[in-house]
């Protein structure tokens, strides 16, 4: 049996009204609130329904309706308000992202910390794998008669740069040519491809280069994510403390411990499906075995086109996903804006910036 479109409206109440308050939602108060025009028999009798069908349900028989899963769920789908972010939510978004940024690990480390202070939830980020990036150009920079800094540009952005000791005499002319050597040897190569066969990509090494590249290929090596928890990143972990769902004891040490378990954090964030954004809502074995009692939304993240990882938050199943909706979609188009590859297009030291417009909501 499908909905009415009064039963929808009692359903968006209810869900509505208990993640404001964390209260089961009463009749009268739907009523008051609400559908004045109805009466709070046709409203109880009308939630009596609902609770048959699924969506609602008792904590005990003199109290109000709160929403199951499946009410959140269908909630997320079609009944759900659309929001715009507040100018003081814009700001703390502008606050972390009119800055220069320069990794890839740090667009979603910024993005956890935003979407954290703003919707006062736990938020984690997972940083996609660089195995699959391409190498456009690699960029040595002296930096004293003794070191240079490495700088490796990609098609997903630029890598965390390194210094290397070389020796003595270090010249702008030097650089310039292993410059030029390591590119050719490198560019258009993924990283994967030059973890595996290096020696294959590269069949002669100047002798005056070797140490150049040999901590190139310390840098590639480090970016194979054999230890891929590493690339987690949770912001807001005590936040979960301050949810009424987690005054439980028991339930706040299982909900901790799942977060501090970054293997178990990583196969619920790993999203194949060809959405923005996903909803994973559920009580206890519903999204994945031996998980707590939680919900996660995430988005993926996209800079020029490519993926770099995917972030959201984590909490109650009672959270006010019509926030955490408008905070992942907002972020998910100012990275998006952030500009890709740029330091390919000259020497392959410019930095990344960004500077985010936005709506001027009240």
């Amino acid at each position: 049996m499908g909905l009415t479109g009064r039963k929808e409206k009692i359903l968006q109440a209810v869900v509505d009204g208990y993640i404001e308050n964390c209260q089961p939602v009463s009749s009268s108060e739907i009523k008051e609130k609400h559908l004045p025009a109805l009466s709070s028999a046709t409203i109880r009798n009308e939630m009596a329904a609902l609770e048959e069908m699924g969506y609602l349900t008792q904590l005990h028989t003199s109290s109000g309706r709160v929403p199951t899963a499946e009410a959140y769920r269908l909630y997320v789908e079609k009944l759900m308000p659309r929001r715009k972010l507040t100018r003081s939510e814009l700001k703390i978004v502008k606050r972390y992202f009119n800055k220069k940024i320069t990794e890839l690990d740090e667009v979603l480390k910024n993005t956890a910390k935003v979407i954290s202070e703003i919707t006062n939830l736990t938020s984690v980020a997972y940083v996609q794998s660089n195995d699959a990036a391409t190498i456009l150009n690699i960029r040595i920079v002296r930096i004293t008669d003794t070191s240079a800094l490495i700088i490796i540009v990609t098609n997903m952005g630029v890598l965390k740069d390194a210094t290397v000791n070389i020796g003595s005499g270090v010249t702008d002319e030097y650089c310039d040519s292993v410059s030029q050597f390591v590119t050719g040897a490198f560019a258009g190569h993924t990283i994967s491809e030059i973890n595996r066969q290096p020696n294959k990509i590269v069949k002669q090494v100047k002798k005056e280069y070797e140490r150049v590249f040999s901590t190139i290929l310390r840098i590639f090596k480090s970016y194979s994510h054999d230890d891929m928890f590493s690339d987690i990143v949770l912001e807001g972990s005590a936040k979960i403390l301050e949810q009424p769902e987690y005054a439980n004891l028991k339930k706040a040490k299982a909900m901790l411990e799942f977060l501090d378990a970054k293997e178990e954090l990583v196969p619920v964030l790993q999203n194949s499906d060809d959405v923005n954004i996903t909803f994973q809502i559920g009580r206890d074995n519903e999204i994945r075995e031996g998980m707590p009692e939680c919900a996660i939304v995430t988005a993926s993240y996209n800079i020029g086109g490519v993926t770099v990882g995917n972030a959201g938050v984590i909490g109650p199943i009672r959270m006010d996903y019509s926030k955490v909706v408008s905070v992942l979609d907002y972020l998910s188009k100012t990275v998006q804006m952030l500009p890709a590859g740029e330091g390919a297009q000259g020497d392959g030291t410019d930095e990344y910036s960004s500077s985010v417009t936005s709506d001027t909501d009240e």
